[in-house]
């Protein structure tokens, strides 16, 4: 578990560094994971048509319900991995 928490917290350091900028689809991937792993499923409402960005965020992270915080930390780190 320690090995995992330290492995996402490595990533979570080097997405603030990667050489390119990954499209939006990969962003929200990234954000929707970092959210399933560090706050769990998603219970806020979801945005109304106004906000564009906050409904593409919610659906990201929403699509993720039931998936455990593991899993998003391991899917995380791996991803910015295969960025780096």
């Amino acid at each position: 578990m320690a090995d995992l928490q330290a492995r996402f917290d490595a990533a979570v350091a080097s997405s603030k560094s990667l050489s390119e900028r990954p499209d939006n689809t990969t962003l929200l991937k990234l954000y929707g994971l970092y959210k399933q792993a560090t706050a769990g499923d998603v219970a806020d409402k979801k945005p109304g048509f106004g906000d564009m960005v906050g409904r593409a965020k919610w659906d990201a992270w929403n699509a993720l319900k039931g998936t455990s915080s593991d899993d998003a930390k391991q899917q995380y780190a791996d991803l910015i991995e295969s960025l780096s």
